[in-house]
């Protein structure tokens, strides 16, 4: 990809460090008045004169995320300090407004979702009170983080149900899987139907040769957590519009992140997003072929030595477990020898990579790795499959609560998605019953309550 970016500026970073400078006397928040704790605080400011206001941006954080809207070819990116969780609530709020100006709005808003939704989904759905389509896997999985769609059964799907709104999928997954992207967005474009995608895992891939971005897939919104792959601030995320989207996306885009957002963002965390917009215009794209090149090498290395490594998107190393040790077991020895994975379950470990790893972080993963003395077995699929809706979402997150022992679940309604993060994808829906393969796949993961709804 290339880049014409030559004059871009860092005007949040400019304005924070001109005032840190300046020593002045602060009498506004935060609380520790610029005097050093950690060693960040002078950096740490609020919406004082000149530093613009996030969800009312016409100045400094203004023409910043026009330099990010530069940097991913979009119709408008705007920021998050609150990850990409804050972004999927706006998402959704916006894809309900669309709903209002279609015939549809007479009727319960309904968005059709591949199963792995992160959490946030489900809770963006008890705020705004819609209903859900589930898209199954059609074949068998071995993670609750798999959920691989096709063009046909969205096309399927979109037949049979003519008041779908949106079709939300998240991609690529917490085990690096990539959805079909450009093949659904044609279907859902050909019905009038809004695509989102949560594309948290995927913020470099606008920078790719070709780009695999979702908006240049066809995309109408996405976000992107730009701290999971990018040298950017925990919190740091990024809402994109495509530019063929509703204009009232546009529109309400602000409004849609204010919502959902504190009074009080991070400047820190802009600050970070700021530096990154110059990064990535300048110098992102050859340090991100490097590291490339060097996963390819590390990989072979890790087949040469025995291990299964999965197809997974490219700054993923996904490793399939074999018999005799589980995933958690893997990830508890590599950490007594300094390495730290991004997830591990019975199945699977993941290891997520960025320019900022180094080639000598990759040979020590091999190392620490060494060489694979068990036999691969074939891996335990979960039963997982539909149940049935007996409430909505919202109607089961505000009922009165009763934690219960899991063996006592079977037929019980499900109040809250139990879950830990990661990977934050729910077994069981609120106001679904929860059946036996259900219970199955919570001790899997080795979950014993559930919080259901009280009878």
């Amino acid at each position: 990809m290339k880049q014409n970016n030559d004059q871009m500026t860092t005007p949040i970073v400019d304005f924070v460090k001109k005032y840190a400078k300046g020593k002045g006397t602060r009498f506004h928040m935060p609380g520790h008045k610029g005097q050093d704790f950690l060693g960040c605080e002078s950096w740490d400011i609020t919406e004082i004169g000149g530093a613009d206001s996030l969800y009312e941006a016409k100045g400094i954080i203004a023409e910043s995320e026009a330099n990010a809207t530069r940097n991913f070819g979009s119709k408008c990116t705007l920021f998050s300090t609150e990850g990409s969780s804050q972004c999927i609530r706006a998402m959704l709020y916006l894809m309900m407004l669309h709903r209002c100006k279609e015939e549809v709005a007479r009727k319960r808003p309904v968005i059709a979702a591949a199963r792995n939704v992160h959490k946030a989904f489900i809770y963006a759905a008890a705020v705004l009170d819609f209903d859900v389509i589930w898209l199954w896997p059609k074949e068998k999985v071995t993670s609750i983080c798999s959920c691989v769609i096709s063009q046909k059964q969205v096309e399927e799907v979109l037949n049979v149900h003519e008041d779908i709104v949106g079709v939300y999928l998240t991609s690529p997954d917490y085990l690096g899987a990539q959805a079909d992207v450009s093949g659904i967005a044609e279907v859902c474009h050909k019905r009038n139907v809004v695509l989102a995608v949560d594309n948290a895992h995927g913020s470099y891939l606008k920078f790719l040769e070709p780009s695999c971005h979702p908006l240049d897939l066809g995309a109408d919104i996405c976000c992107d957590s730009a701290h999971k792959t990018l040298p950017v601030l925990t919190g740091g995320a990024y809402l994109h519009i495509g530019k063929n989207a509703p204009e009232i996306f546009t529109k309400q885009a602000k409004n849609a992140l204010g919502f959902f957002g504190s009074t009080s963002p991070s400047y820190l965390i802009m600050s970070s997003l700021d530096l990154c917009n110059r990064y990535l215009a300048e110098g992102y794209v050859k340090e991100l072929q490097g590291i490339l090149k060097a996963r390819q090498i590390c990989c072979r290395a890790l087949e040469a030595a025995g291990w299964k490594v999965a197809k997974s998107d490219p700054l993923k190393i996904t490793l399939e477990i074999p018999k005799g040790i589980s995933g958690i077991e893997l990830s508890e020895r590599l950490r007594l020898k300094g390495i730290e994975c991004e997830y591990a379950d019975q199945n699977d470990i993941v290891f997520m990579i960025s320019t900022e790893n180094t080639r000598q972080d990759l040979e020590r993963l091999v190392l620490g790795l060494g060489e694979n003395k068990y036999n691969y077995r074939e891996k335990e699929y979960l039963p997982v499959q539909p149940t049935k809706q007996m409430m909505s979402i919202r109607e089961a997150m505000f009922s009165i609560p009763e934690t219960i022992p899991l063996e006592q679940a079977e037929n019980r309604i499900c109040r809250v998605p139990t879950v830990s993060c990661p990977p934050a994808i729910p077994i069981a829906v609120p106001g679904e019953m929860i059946t036996k393969e259900m219970i199955s796949t919570f001790q899997f993961y080795g979950i014993t309550e559930l919080d259901v709804v009280k009878e």
